[in-house]
Protein backbone atom coordinates (compact mmCIF):
# COMPACT_ATOMS: atom_id res chain seq x y z
CA UNK A 1 0.00 0.00 0.00
CA UNK A 2 2.77 2.47 1.03
CA UNK A 3 4.69 1.36 -2.20
CA UNK A 4 1.29 2.01 -4.42
CA UNK A 5 1.05 5.51 -2.38
CA UNK A 6 4.18 6.48 -3.28
CA UNK A 7 3.90 5.68 -6.56
CA UNK A 8 1.22 7.89 -7.39
CA UNK A 9 3.18 10.73 -5.71
CA UNK A 10 5.71 10.34 -8.21
CA UNK A 11 3.55 10.06 -10.74
CA UNK A 12 2.05 13.22 -9.46
CA UNK A 13 5.23 15.25 -8.92
CA UNK A 14 5.84 16.46 -12.63
CA UNK A 15 2.66 18.09 -12.00
CA UNK A 16 2.83 20.22 -8.81
CA UNK A 17 6.19 21.19 -10.38
CA UNK A 18 4.69 22.67 -12.90
CA UNK A 19 2.06 24.26 -11.57
CA UNK A 20 4.27 25.83 -8.67
CA UNK A 21 6.32 27.02 -11.71
CA UNK A 22 3.31 28.72 -13.47
CA UNK A 23 2.42 29.93 -9.98
CA UNK A 24 5.97 31.55 -9.08
CA UNK A 25 5.99 32.99 -12.61
CA UNK A 26 2.78 34.82 -12.45
CA UNK A 27 3.26 36.03 -8.85
CA UNK A 28 6.80 37.36 -10.39
CA UNK A 29 4.82 39.01 -13.47
CA UNK A 30 2.55 40.68 -10.89
CA UNK A 31 4.94 41.55 -8.03
CA UNK A 32 8.29 42.08 -9.43
CA UNK A 33 7.46 45.79 -11.10
CA UNK A 34 5.82 46.68 -7.58
CA UNK A 35 8.75 45.74 -5.57
CA UNK A 36 10.89 47.76 -7.69
CA UNK A 37 8.92 50.59 -7.63
CA UNK A 38 8.70 50.07 -3.58
CA UNK A 39 12.50 49.76 -3.41
CA UNK A 40 12.61 52.89 -5.77
CA UNK A 41 10.26 54.84 -3.76
CA UNK A 42 12.23 54.59 -0.36
CA UNK A 43 15.75 54.55 -2.30
CA UNK A 44 17.60 57.50 -1.38
CA UNK A 45 21.21 57.02 -3.00
CA UNK A 46 20.65 53.49 -5.36
CA UNK A 47 23.85 53.19 -7.92
CA UNK A 48 24.66 50.55 -10.49
CA UNK A 49 25.89 48.34 -9.71
CA UNK A 50 24.44 48.04 -6.53
CA UNK A 51 21.79 45.27 -5.97
CA UNK A 52 20.14 47.61 -3.60
CA UNK A 53 19.66 51.17 -2.69
CA UNK A 54 22.64 52.21 -0.54
CA UNK A 55 20.32 54.81 1.64
CA UNK A 56 16.95 54.44 2.61
CA UNK A 57 14.52 57.57 3.50
CA UNK A 58 11.48 59.13 2.97
CA UNK A 59 12.79 62.09 1.61
CA UNK A 60 11.39 61.96 -1.53
CA UNK A 61 7.85 61.26 -0.05
CA UNK A 62 8.10 64.15 1.89
CA UNK A 63 8.79 65.95 -1.10
CA UNK A 64 5.98 63.99 -3.40
CA UNK A 65 3.47 65.31 -0.39
CA UNK A 66 4.53 68.35 0.04
CA UNK A 67 1.40 71.04 -0.20
CA UNK A 68 3.60 73.59 -2.21
CA UNK A 69 4.42 70.49 -4.57
CA UNK A 70 3.61 69.53 -7.98
CA UNK A 71 3.06 66.19 -7.11
CA UNK A 72 -0.26 67.40 -5.22
CA UNK A 73 -0.86 70.09 -7.46
CA UNK A 74 -1.04 66.87 -10.62
CA UNK A 75 -3.04 64.90 -8.21
CA UNK A 76 -5.85 67.72 -7.59
CA UNK A 77 -5.98 68.34 -11.34
CA UNK A 78 -6.01 64.73 -12.42
CA UNK A 79 -9.28 63.99 -10.00
CA UNK A 80 -11.08 67.06 -10.76
CA UNK A 81 -10.67 66.24 -14.93
CA UNK A 82 -11.47 62.26 -14.17
CA UNK A 83 -14.76 63.70 -11.73
CA UNK A 84 -15.94 66.49 -14.67
CA UNK A 85 -15.06 63.39 -17.36
CA UNK A 86 -17.28 61.00 -15.24
CA UNK A 87 -20.13 63.61 -14.76
CA UNK A 88 -20.11 64.01 -18.77
CA UNK A 89 -20.27 60.59 -19.55
CA UNK A 90 -22.67 59.38 -17.20
CA UNK A 91 -24.91 62.46 -18.24
CA UNK A 92 -24.95 60.94 -21.31
CA UNK A 93 -24.52 57.20 -21.04
CA UNK A 94 -27.56 56.97 -18.56
CA UNK A 95 -30.01 58.04 -21.76
CA UNK A 96 -28.18 55.97 -24.58
CA UNK A 97 -28.13 53.27 -22.17
CA UNK A 98 -31.69 53.24 -21.56
CA UNK A 99 -32.72 53.81 -25.06
CA UNK A 100 -30.45 50.64 -26.36
CA UNK A 101 -31.70 48.55 -23.82
CA UNK A 102 -35.35 49.30 -23.90
CA UNK A 103 -36.34 51.01 -27.20
CA UNK A 104 -36.23 48.56 -30.26
CA UNK A 105 -33.44 49.90 -32.69
CA UNK A 106 -33.48 48.53 -35.79
CA UNK A 107 -29.65 49.89 -36.13
CA UNK A 108 -28.21 48.55 -32.82
CA UNK A 109 -25.52 46.60 -33.39
CA UNK A 110 -23.92 49.24 -35.57
CA UNK A 111 -24.72 52.46 -32.75
CA UNK A 112 -23.32 49.52 -30.21
CA UNK A 113 -20.11 49.24 -32.69
CA UNK A 114 -19.66 53.41 -33.65
CA UNK A 115 -18.98 53.47 -29.82
CA UNK A 116 -15.85 51.09 -30.10
CA UNK A 117 -14.92 53.37 -33.25
CA UNK A 118 -12.37 55.97 -31.27
CA UNK A 119 -10.75 53.06 -29.92
CA UNK A 120 -10.16 51.24 -33.39
CA UNK A 121 -7.05 53.51 -34.35
CA UNK A 122 -3.95 53.99 -33.23
CA UNK A 123 -4.15 57.29 -30.70
CA UNK A 124 -1.12 58.62 -31.54
CA UNK A 125 -2.22 60.07 -35.21
CA UNK A 126 -5.60 60.18 -33.67
CA UNK A 127 -4.63 63.16 -30.97
CA UNK A 128 -2.32 64.59 -33.08
CA UNK A 129 -5.09 65.73 -35.56
CA UNK A 130 -6.80 66.22 -32.50
CA UNK A 131 -4.47 68.91 -30.81
CA UNK A 132 -4.24 70.53 -34.05
CA UNK A 133 -8.10 70.90 -34.27
CA UNK A 134 -8.40 72.28 -30.41
CA UNK A 135 -5.64 74.77 -31.22
CA UNK A 136 -7.84 76.04 -33.38
CA UNK A 137 -10.97 76.32 -31.24
CA UNK A 138 -8.56 77.57 -28.21
CA UNK A 139 -9.20 74.13 -26.43
CA UNK A 140 -5.20 73.30 -26.07
CA UNK A 141 -4.17 74.00 -22.75
CA UNK A 142 -7.61 73.91 -20.92
CA UNK A 143 -9.13 71.96 -19.33
CA UNK A 144 -12.45 71.40 -21.34
CA UNK A 145 -10.05 70.33 -23.85
CA UNK A 146 -8.96 67.86 -22.01
CA UNK A 147 -12.20 66.39 -20.38
CA UNK A 148 -13.50 66.27 -23.60
CA UNK A 149 -10.83 63.71 -25.19
CA UNK A 150 -10.99 61.47 -22.11
CA UNK A 151 -14.97 61.44 -22.53
CA UNK A 152 -14.22 60.51 -25.90
CA UNK A 153 -12.64 57.13 -24.45
CA UNK A 154 -14.66 57.21 -21.57
CA UNK A 155 -17.91 57.27 -23.16
CA UNK A 156 -16.84 53.56 -24.62
CA UNK A 157 -17.00 51.90 -21.21
CA UNK A 158 -19.61 54.02 -20.10
CA UNK A 159 -22.58 53.52 -22.66
CA UNK A 160 -21.60 49.72 -22.63
CA UNK A 161 -21.94 48.99 -19.44
CA UNK A 162 -25.12 51.00 -18.47
CA UNK A 163 -26.86 49.66 -21.15
CA UNK A 164 -26.25 46.25 -20.12
CA UNK A 165 -26.96 46.93 -16.64
CA UNK A 166 -30.61 48.31 -17.83
CA UNK A 167 -30.79 45.25 -19.98
CA UNK A 168 -30.50 43.30 -16.42
CA UNK A 169 -33.50 45.29 -15.35
CA UNK A 170 -36.65 42.78 -15.09
CA UNK A 171 -39.26 44.61 -17.53
CA UNK A 172 -42.39 43.27 -15.78
CA UNK A 173 -41.72 45.74 -12.74
CA UNK A 174 -41.63 48.62 -15.31
CA UNK A 175 -44.50 47.66 -16.70
CA UNK A 176 -46.36 46.92 -13.18
CA UNK A 177 -45.18 50.88 -11.83
CA UNK A 178 -47.20 51.99 -15.47
CA UNK A 179 -49.91 49.38 -14.34
CA UNK A 180 -50.47 51.27 -11.51
CA UNK A 181 -50.42 54.65 -13.08
CA UNK A 182 -46.46 55.89 -12.60
CA UNK A 183 -45.78 58.30 -15.77
CA UNK A 184 -42.60 56.88 -17.95
CA UNK A 185 -40.15 59.38 -15.87
CA UNK A 186 -41.36 57.89 -12.75
CA UNK A 187 -40.92 54.48 -13.69
CA UNK A 188 -37.69 55.02 -14.85
CA UNK A 189 -36.15 57.42 -11.47
CA UNK A 190 -37.79 55.43 -9.16
CA UNK A 191 -37.35 51.75 -10.61
CA UNK A 192 -35.41 51.25 -13.66
CA UNK A 193 -32.24 53.71 -12.47
CA UNK A 194 -31.82 52.40 -8.90
CA UNK A 195 -32.16 48.84 -10.20
CA UNK A 196 -29.45 49.61 -12.66
CA UNK A 197 -27.35 51.60 -9.94
CA UNK A 198 -24.78 49.05 -9.68
CA UNK A 199 -24.08 48.79 -13.63
CA UNK A 200 -23.96 52.56 -13.38
CA UNK A 201 -21.53 53.18 -10.64
CA UNK A 202 -19.33 50.53 -11.91
CA UNK A 203 -19.22 52.46 -15.21
CA UNK A 204 -18.79 55.64 -13.74
CA UNK A 205 -15.69 53.81 -11.81
CA UNK A 206 -14.48 52.72 -14.64
CA UNK A 207 -14.32 55.97 -16.71
CA UNK A 208 -12.86 57.46 -13.64
CA UNK A 209 -9.87 55.55 -13.56
CA UNK A 210 -9.48 55.40 -17.51
CA UNK A 211 -9.34 59.49 -16.88
CA UNK A 212 -7.51 59.16 -14.24
CA UNK A 213 -5.01 56.98 -15.95
CA UNK A 214 -5.14 58.88 -19.77
CA UNK A 215 -1.51 60.06 -20.82
CA UNK A 216 -1.51 60.39 -25.09
CA UNK A 217 -4.28 62.83 -24.75
CA UNK A 218 -3.69 64.81 -21.90
CA UNK A 219 -0.17 64.95 -23.56
CA UNK A 220 -1.19 66.56 -26.68
CA UNK A 221 -3.99 68.31 -25.66
CA UNK A 222 -3.18 69.69 -21.93
CA UNK A 223 0.45 70.14 -21.95
CA UNK A 224 2.72 72.04 -20.80
CA UNK A 225 -0.47 74.35 -19.30
CA UNK A 226 -1.98 71.08 -17.69
CA UNK A 227 -0.06 68.45 -15.75
CA UNK A 228 -2.07 65.87 -14.80
CA UNK A 229 -0.31 62.96 -12.59
CA UNK A 230 0.79 60.48 -15.77
CA UNK A 231 2.45 63.38 -17.30
CA UNK A 232 4.41 63.98 -13.84
CA UNK A 233 5.06 60.45 -13.84
CA UNK A 234 6.47 60.78 -17.67
CA UNK A 235 8.79 64.03 -16.67
CA UNK A 236 10.11 62.29 -13.65
CA UNK A 237 10.83 59.60 -15.60
CA UNK A 238 12.08 61.35 -19.06
CA UNK A 239 14.55 63.20 -16.39
CA UNK A 240 15.64 60.17 -14.48
CA UNK A 241 14.09 60.90 -11.39
CA UNK A 242 12.93 57.09 -11.07
CA UNK A 243 12.08 57.75 -7.15
CA UNK A 244 9.14 60.48 -8.04
CA UNK A 245 8.22 58.65 -10.87
CA UNK A 246 7.91 55.03 -8.54
CA UNK A 247 5.82 57.32 -5.60
CA UNK A 248 3.50 58.76 -8.29
CA UNK A 249 2.82 54.80 -9.96
CA UNK A 250 1.88 54.15 -6.92
CA UNK A 251 -0.47 56.97 -5.80
CA UNK A 252 -1.94 55.70 -9.14
CA UNK A 253 -2.10 52.12 -8.26
CA UNK A 254 -4.14 52.74 -5.32
CA UNK A 255 -7.42 53.59 -6.43
CA UNK A 256 -7.04 51.73 -9.13
CA UNK A 257 -6.89 48.63 -6.66
CA UNK A 258 -9.58 49.76 -4.28
CA UNK A 259 -12.43 50.93 -7.20
CA UNK A 260 -11.64 47.35 -8.84
CA UNK A 261 -12.81 45.82 -5.47
CA UNK A 262 -15.94 47.68 -5.22
CA UNK A 263 -16.32 46.85 -9.15
CA UNK A 264 -16.18 42.89 -8.14
CA UNK A 265 -18.78 43.72 -5.11
CA UNK A 266 -21.56 45.69 -7.06
CA UNK A 267 -21.22 44.61 -10.77
CA UNK A 268 -23.60 41.72 -10.79
CA UNK A 269 -22.80 38.27 -13.19
CA UNK A 270 -26.09 38.88 -15.02
CA UNK A 271 -24.42 42.97 -15.99
CA UNK A 272 -21.85 40.87 -17.18
CA UNK A 273 -23.08 38.66 -19.41
CA UNK A 274 -25.13 41.44 -21.08
CA UNK A 275 -22.43 43.65 -21.73
CA UNK A 276 -22.21 43.81 -25.47
CA UNK A 277 -25.38 42.09 -26.25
Amino acid sequence: MNALSGSRGLARLPRTLGVALAVGALAFAIFGPLSNLLLWSFAEQWYFPQKLPGQWGFKWWERVFRPTGDAMESLWTSVTIALVTVGTCLALAIPAGYALARRPMRWRALVMLAFLLPQAFPNLPVYINVAQVFYSLGLNGTMAGVVLVHTLHGLVLAVWITSAAFGAVDRDLELAARNLGASPLRVFMTVSLPLAAPGVLASAIFVFLESLDEFTGSFFVGAPDLTTLPLLLFNASAGGNYQIASITALILLVPSVLFMLVVERFLRADVLARVGT
